[in-house]
């Protein structure tokens, strides 16, 4: 066996560089092993050690999950081995309900657990509204949260109990106030970001890349990601996306061709429970959306 092969796991990447945090908790600078450039943030991998600073990726370990992101019309990998995902909303501006429809799809999909957090209740401007747009996701038993990301003591209180233990993607549009949540979270962010930046070549442009960071006493990982406006699911199929409509599930038993794709046969269960107010419209019209997207 090679010595100089060693396991660590990819904590922040731009391009074809990535820092990979190895096990004695030393961080080297790596590049993909020929031309493939697969990996992504969160991945556990296997480091050919060049010397102490430099790496080489020489294989990837099966990952538990995989999520992507859409920027352009293109779709790509941004970060996997996740447990759950940190929705950050706000009122002011205003959250986007289609973007906060296909990141629940996307953590239903591939098994993750979302958290819906309302940011920014020290602002009146919106707030109101925000709580009425979200009252239907609030139906479908998932974690919610309203907080002030601003009040460090306050998220240390009710939402870094729920991250102990566990690898969250914190998700966001820009200007959710997602980067002030994570200095709360983790006092040290601003700094680990800029050093990071440094060695990945990234310049001053420093949330332009996928980053995690580990909570203080390394008792859980926060994967922060650029703000985004679109997210990627045109890698998974008609079955996957019905997997990210968990309401679905009782009409689906009902209905009456196994194949169904729940927008016009007679008999369907999903349809039902749409007209009898079981579904939310607005959600039902979120999975027609992407079911038309699809080639």
């Amino acid at each position: 066996m090679n010595k100089n092969i060693v396991t660590g796991r990819v904590i922040s990447a731009h391009g074809r560089h990535y820092m990979v945090e190895i096990d004695e908790g030393q961080s080297l600078l790596c590049y993909p092993k020929g031309k493939r450039n697969d990996a992504c943030v969160g991945d556990y991998v296997d480091v050919i050690k060049q010397n102490d600073t430099e790496g080489v990726l020489s294989n990837i370990h099966p990952r538990r999950n995989l999520l992507y992101r859409s920027d352009e019309n293109r779709t790509k990998q941004f970060a996997a081995n996740v447990d759950q995902l940190l929705i950050v909303l706000s009122g002011n501006p205003m959250f986007s309900e289609d973007l906060l429809g296909r990141a629940l799809t996307a953590a239903w999909a591939a098994g993750l657990e979302p958290i819906i957090i309302l940011n920014k209740v020290d602002e009146p401007q919106g707030l109101e509204q925000a709580r009425t747009k979200l009252a239907p996701y609030r139906k479908l038993e998932l974690d919610y949260l309203e907080l002030s990301a601003i009040n460090a003591k306050q998220v240390n209180e009710t939402l870094k109990p729920k991250l102990l233990g566990k690898t969250s993607l914190l998700l966001g549009q820009s200007a959710m106030g997602k980067s002030t949540l994570l200095n709360s979270l983790v006092p040290d962010a601003n700094a680990a970001t800029q050093s990071h930046s440094v060695a990945l070549g990234a310049g001053r442009h420093t949330t332009t890349f996928t980053r995690l960071y580990h909570l203080p006493g390394k008792v859980a990982d926060v994967i922060d990601s650029p703000g985004l406006q679109t997210f990627g699911l045109a890698h998974l199929s008609r079955q996957e996306l019905e997997q990210g409509f968990p309401e679905f599930e009782a009409g689906r038993q009902r209905c009456r061709f196994y194949n169904c794709s729940h927008l016009h046969e007679p008999g369907c269960g999903v349809i039902e429970d749409l007209q009898s107010g079981l579904i939310h419209p607005d959600r039902y019209n979120l999975y027609k959306r992407l079911v038309s997207d699809k080639p």
